[in-house]
C-alpha cells in the first residue's frame, strides 16, 4: 500500500471534501482516502498495483475537480539542496492562490460594475436619469450574459454534481437558481408577448441573477483571502536543513551537498554551523542549541556518544559524528511527514448549509416540477375551479418563482459573511484566525495542551534566586558570577549579566530589592577576568582581579564543586528546594571556598496562571505538555495551578500526547510555538500559536495570538460561541426567508384569495434575506 498526500484543485465548499472522498473510495484499489478542505489536499492510500495515480486523478476529475500528481514531494525537495527556497517550483501553491485571487478580483471588479448597470436598467420607474438603451431588454441580455456564464463559471460544477452523481452542494443552488432567472428573462426577451397573455405584465429578473452571482462570488472572495498557507509551513522546514556538508574522506576534509551524504560518513561541524543530518559524536564535545526542533530554550550538553539531530546549531566545540540518518529518515523530515500527515487526516468540519442543501435543493426541484404540473392541470382541465389561463404561461411563472425564493443568496453568505467580520473583530484584537473551521469547533473545546517552553513560560531563562553561604551578601554573589560570564554566550550567563546590568533600572523582581539594598544602590562594577575557561558539562573557571590580588574562581554545578574536593552538605537543604522546584543551580566557589549559589529558571509568564484559571472555570480541562523531567514539569505545573502534566515527552511524540486525548473523545486545543509543536499544532483540532513564537508554528496552527497573551485563549472560545450564534441566526433566516415563501410561491395562496406571488417578489424577498444576514453578521464588531 502506498500512502501519499496530493494537491486538490477547484474545491468550493466543505460538500465538494465529501463528494471527493466518496469518488475515490468508490475506485477500486483505494483503502482510504481523507480530504481537507482548508489546506486543499488529499490523503490517499491506495495499492498502486491495482489503481495508478493517473488513474486517481481521472477519477477526481470526473467529478469536476483536479488532483495534482505533479507537484513536488518532499523526498525529492529535499534532495535539491541547491534549489532556492524561493524559487518558482517552491512558490508552485502560492503563485497559484495569488493567481485565484487575483482572477476573482477582476471579475468582481467587472460584474459588479455590470450589475450596476443591470440594475439601474431594470428599474426605469426608479431611475428616470439612466440612458433609455439600459431600458432595452436584448441590451440588458447583452450585459447579463457575461455575468451569468464567465464570473459565475466557478458555480457550474454544481450541474456536474446533479447530473452526474444526484448530489448537491452550494454551486448546486447557485447555478440553478441564476439560471432559472437568466433563462425565464431570455424567455421574456424573446417572446415577450407569449409571456404577456392573461394580464400579466413579463418581468426581467437580469438584475436578480448578475446580483446574486457578485454577492456570492464576493463572498467566495473572502474565503480565499481568509484561507490558510499551511503549504508554506512544509517548505519552511525544509529550509532549515542545510545544503552542504563537510566529510571526511582519505583523512581529507571534503565539503559535499547533502544528498551525496550517506549513512556513516564522518561528519565535521565547527562552531555557529548547523549540524547536516542525524548522527552519532565520535569526536569532541559542545553545547547544542536544538530549540527550532525540540523548542526548549537551554543548549543541550553533547559528548561522545551522544546523539546529535539535524539542522540544529552547534555553538561552541568543533565536532566530529557518524551519519546514522539521512534523507526522509531524519528527524526534521519526520516532522514534515507528520504535520502533512496531520494535515490531511484531520476531518473537515461540514457546513451546515452545505449538509442541508444537499436535501434542500432536491426537494426545491421536486416542489418546482410539482407547481408546474399542478398550474398546468389546474389551469387546462378545471376552468370550472376559477383556474388561471393561460394555464402554461402561470404554471412556468410559479416554476420560475420557485426556484427564485429558494435561490441560496442567503445562505452563501450566512458563513463567510459571519465569519469575515468575526475574524476581523478578533484581529484588533490580536488573535489571527485562519479557517472557518477553526472557528467553528472552538466553542466545542473541552481539553487544553499549552506547551511549557515559550507559552506557559517567557521562552528564556531568568535569575530567580541567590544564596549567600555563612557571612556571605548576595550582591558579593551576583558580582563574583557576573564577573565570571562577562566573556560566556551561554544562556545562563546571559540570565546572570542581564540582571546584574539591570539593578541600577526600575525592575519588580522580587530579587532587585533585597540586593540594591545591600550595593547601597551602587552599580555593580564587574571584576576583571583573566584565563577564563569553560569546563564542559560542569560550568567555568577563571581568575579574577580583586583588589591587588588575582584570586581563582568557579561556577557551576554539583560535577565541578565534588572535582574541586569540597563539601556541600551544610548547604544541600537550600540548593535541594531550588532543585525540587525544577530550576538550575550554579555554586560559586572564589579561593577554594564556597561562596554562594545562584538559580536560573525559565519563569512562568505573568498571565499564565490568571489564564489556567479562567479555562478551568469554563470547565475545559489543562494539560501542560514538556520535555522537561517530571520534577521540573511537577514545579512548573503547580506554580501554575495545572494538574494534568504530560512530561518527558519527545518532540516527535507530542501529536501522538494530543491523538490520545482525542481518543477519550475529547475536543482538543493545542498551544505552542516550536517547529516541534508543529504536528501537534495540526493534529489538534483547534491549533493555536503563541505569536513571538517560530514562523512554522504560526503557519501550522488555526490560530495565532499576535501578542503571545495566554489571556486570548478564553477569548478565543468566547469569539467562537459568539459567531456560532450568529451563524445559526443567519442560517435560521436564511432558511426561513426561502421555505416561508416557497408555498406562496407554489401558489397555495390563489385558490383562497387569488393572489400569485410574481417572481420579483421572491427576488425581493432573497434579497432582504441577505440583507438580514449581512446585519446580523455586523453585530460581531461589538467586542
Amino acid at each position: 500500500m502506498k500512502k501519499e498526500t496530493y494537491k486538490i484543485e477547484g474545491m468550493h465548499c466543505a460538500s465538494c471534501v465529501a463528494t471527493i472522498e466518496r469518488v475515490l473510495r468508490k475506485t477500486e484499489g483505494v483503502e482510504s482516502a481523507s480530504v481537507n478542505f482548508a489546506s486543499e489536499s488529499a490523503l490517499i492510500e491506495f495499492d498502486e498495483k491495482i489503481v495508478s495515480e493517473s488513474e486517481l486523478a481521472k477519477a477526481v476529475e470526473g467529478a469536476g475537480y483536479n488532483l495534482n500528481i505533479n507537484s513536488l514531494r518532499k523526498e525529492e525537495v529535499m534532495k535539491m539542496p541547491e534549489m532556492d527556497m524561493n524559487s518558482p517550483e517552491h512558490d508552485h501553491m502560492k503563485m497559484e492562490r495569488e493567481e485565484q485571487i487575483k482572477e476573482m478580483k477582476w471579475k468582481l471588479v467587472i460584474g459588479g460594475a455590470l450589475s450596476l448597470l443591470i440594475f439601474l436598467g431594470s428599474f426605469p420607474q426608479w431611475f428616470s436619469f439612466i440612458p433609455k438603451i439600459l431600458n432595452n431588454n436584448w441590451v440588458l441580455l447583452l450585459l447579463t450574459t457575461p455575468v451569468q456564464f464567465w464570473v459565475g463559471w466557478q458555480f457550474y460544477s454544481g450541474l456536474k454534481l446533479l447530473f452526474k452523481y444526484r448530489t448537491a452542494d452550494m454551486n448546486t443552488l447557485i447555478v440553478i437558481g441564476t439560471l432559472a432567472a437568466y433563462f425565464y428573462s431570455v424567455a421574456v426577451t424573446i417572446f415577450s408577448d407569449f409571456f404577456s397573455k392573461g394580464g400579466i405584465t413579463p418581468q426581467l429578473y437580469f438584475d436578480t441573477s448578475a446580483i446574486i452571482i457578485v454577492l456570492i462570488l464576493l463572498g467566495k472572495y473572502f474565503e480565499v483571502l481568509m484561507k490558510g498557507r499551511a503549504s508554506e509551513a512544509i517548505k519552511k522546514l525544509i529550509g532549515l536543513q542545510p545544503k552542504t556538508a563537510k566529510i571526511l574522506r582519505g583523512g581529507k576534509e571534503v565539503e559535499i551537498p547533502i544528498a551525496e551524504v550517506v549513512v556513516g560518513d564522518l561528519i565535521i561541524v565547527r562552531p555557529g554551523e548547523r549540524i547536516p543530518v542525524d548522527g552519532k559524536i565520535v569526536e569532541g564535545d559542545s553545547e547544542i542549541d536544538e530549540s527550532m526542533i525540540t523548542g526548549e530554550s537551554m543548549p543541550v550538553h553533547k559528548k561522545v556518544d551522544s546523539l546529535v539531530i539535524g539542522s540544529t546549531i552547534n555553538k561552541f566545540g568543533t565536532l566530529t559524528f557518524r551519519a546514522t540518518k539521512i534523507g526522509k529518515d531524519t528527524m526534521l523530515s519526520q516532522i514534515i511527514k507528520m504535520v502533512e500527515e496531520a494535515q490531511g487526516s484531520k476531518a473537515p468540519i461540514q457546513r451546515l448549509a452545505d449538509l442541508v442543501s444537499s436535501y434542500f435543493v432536491p426537494a426545491v426541484f421536486v416542489v418546482a416540477v410539482l407547481t408546474f404540473v399542478v398550474w398546468i392541470f389546474f389551469g387546462s382541465a378545471s376552468p370550472s375551479l376559477g383556474g388561471p389561463s393561460p394555464a402554461f404561461t402561470f404554471a412556468l411563472v410559479n416554476f420560475v418563482a420557485v426556484l427564485i425564493i429558494a435561490c441560496p443568496c442567503a445562505l452563501g453568505l450566512a458563513t463567510p459573511m459571519a465569519i469575515m467580520v468575526s475574524s476581523g473583530s478578533a484581529a484588533t484584537l490580536g488573535i489571527l484566525i485562519k479557517d472557518a473551521a477553526s472557528l467553528e469547533i472552538a466553542n466545542k473545546i473541552n481539553a487544553v495542551i499549552l506547551d511549557k517552553t515559550g507559552t506557559l513560560t517567557e521562552g528564556k531563562p531568568q535569575l530567580t534566586d541567590i544564596l549567600a553561604f555563612g557571612d556571605e551578601h548576595k550582591v558579593d554573589i551576583l558580582n563574583f558570577a557576573a564577573s565570571l560570564e562577562q566573556r560566556s554566550e551561554h544562556p545562563l550567563a546571559q540570565a546572570i549579566l542581564q540582571y546584574a546590568a539591570s539593578l541600577d533600572q526600575k525592575s519588580s523582581h522580587p530579587l532587585d530589592q533585597t540586593i540594591i539594598d545591600e550595593a547601597a544602590r551602587e552599580k555593580i562594577v564587574l571584576y576583571k577576568l583573566e584565563d577564563f575557561k569553560a569546563i564542559s558539562g560542569k560550568g567555568l573557571k577563571g581568575f579574577l582581579q580583586i583588589q591587588s590580588e588575582k584570586v581563582e574562581a568557579h561556577l557551576g554545578n554539583r560535577a565541578l564543586v565534588a572535582d574541586l574536593g569540597l563539601n556541600i552538605s551544610p548547604f544541600e537543604e537550600n540548593i535541594a528546594k531550588l532543585e525540587n522546584e525544577g530550576k538550575t543551580v550554579m555554586i560559586l566557589v572564589v579561593g577554594k571556598k564556597l561562596k554562594g549559589a545562584l538559580a536560573v529558571a525559565d519563569v512562568l509568564k505573568k498571565e499564565s496562571v490568571e489564564a489556567v484559571n479562567a479555562l478551568k472555570e469554563k470547565n475545559i480541562d489543562v494539560w501542560m505538555l514538556t520535555g522537561d523531567n517530571s520534577r521540573t514539569a511537577s514545579a512548573i505545573a503547580k506554580e501554575a495551578g495545572i494538574e494534568n502534566i504530560m512530561s518527558e515527552v519527545l518532540p516527535d511524540k507530542k501529536s501522538e500526547k494530543v491523538r490520545e486525548l482525542q481518543e477519550q473523545g475529547k475536543i482538543v486545543a493545542m498551544i505552542g510555538d516550536g517547529i516541534n509543536d508543529a504536528p501537534a499544532l495540526t493534529q489538534a483540532n483547534v491549533g493555536i500559536a503563541m505569536g513571538e513564537g517560530t514562523d512554522i508554528a504560526m503557519e501550522s496552527a488555526n490560530i495565532t495570538l499576535m501578542r503571545g497573551d495566554l489571556m486570548l485563549i478564553p477569548e478565543v472560545i468566547k469569539i467562537s460561541r459568539r459567531t456560532m450564534r450568529i451563524i445559526k441566526q443567519n442560517l435560521f433566516w436564511a432558511f426561513f426567508y426561502n421555505i416561508a415563501f416557497i408555498p406562496v410561491a407554489a401558489g397555495v395562496l390563489y385558490p383562497f384569495f387569488k393572489l400569485l406571488l410574481n417572481p420579483i417578489f421572491a427576488a425581493i424577498a432573497m434579497a432582504f434575506s441577505s440583507i438580514s444576514v449581512v446585519l446580523n453578521s455586523l453585530r460581531l464588531k461589538r467586542n
